[in-house]
């Protein structure tokens, strides 16, 4: 056996171990593994830090147990895979259709609606486009035409409308289920999926999207600091960095 084949196995060996054995939290580490995660709640928080309390019917607790694909790849609404396979953490096992219609606030829609249809609130089902249409879920409990009634609402709302229907918040402020918006054509849209706080009361949080052309929603990582990613800080930068997208601090919105 030669020496370089030796130190070659040797290394080998050790990272595997390392990789097997680096699952607990630690500073400097990245702390989570994608392919052991079954709901978006067991993404660990960074060191120091415990996610927020929330009541059991509230629209983050229903966030955080969405279920995770063990697929951690993105596909398109007509199943091939997304171009870019770099910006995902993790995959929520969330339907995109058949059609290249849930994109970015599309995809916000669907999370708010599937929320409160769980929670049987579906008066409370209804979104508005640019226009200030409204479009209302009529079918009650009945989810045979809840497909379709998205089909409508994502052919005729976007990022512009649903900017409209939202209200500002600040950054201090944030809960889980607020939304990132910058309206436009285009524009863009992601969903604070989950946020955790320390002792002393600093935030970090999550980001899910869907993007263009219609693709399965996924919580992106932070290309700003891979130590925390896919977690967030609350911090003073007025510019929050996510791997396709730069919102400002001031478009952070609430249902």
């Amino acid at each position: 056996m030669s020496r370089l084949f030796f130190l070659s196995m040797v290394s080998l060996f050790t990272c595997c171990y390392s990789d097997n054995n680096n699952k607990s939290a630690s500073a400097g580490e990245n702390f989570n593994q994608p392919d052991s995660l079954n709901i978006v709640a067991d993404i660990a928080p960074p060191p120091g830090y415990k996610r927020m309390n929330l009541a059991k019917t509230s629209f983050g607790e229903w966030l955080k147990n969405i279920t995770l694909k063990k697929d951690n790849h993105v596909y398109l609404y007509n199943g091939t895979l997304k171009r870019n396979q770099s910006a995902q953490f993790a995959v929520l096992d969330i339907t995109v259709g058949n059609k290249d219609l849930q994109q970015c606030a599309d995809a916000l829609m669907r999370l708010r609606a599937e929320y409160l249809f769980s929670q049987k609130r579906y008066s409370e089902i209804n979104f508005r486009d640019n226009s200030n249409r409204s479009y209302k879920w009529t079918g009650g409990p009945d989810k045979t035409g809840l497909d379709k009634y998205f089909e409508k609402v994502f052919s005729m709302c976007g990022s512009a409308s649903l900017e409209k229907q939202l209200k500002p918040v600040t950054l201090a402020d944030m809960q889980p289920g607020d939304v990132f918006i910058r309206g436009g054509f285009p524009g863009h849209a992601m969903i604070v999926i989950d946020v955790a706080k320390n002792e002393k009361g600093q935030k970090v949080f999550m980001l899910a999207q869907s993007y263009m052309p219609a693709q399965d929603i996924h919580i992106v990582k932070n290309p700003a600091d891979s130590k925390i990613s896919p977690w967030y800080e609350v911090n003073d930068e007025t510019e929050i960095l996510t791997p396709e997208w730069t919102f400002l601090d001031n478009q952070l919105r609430r249902w």
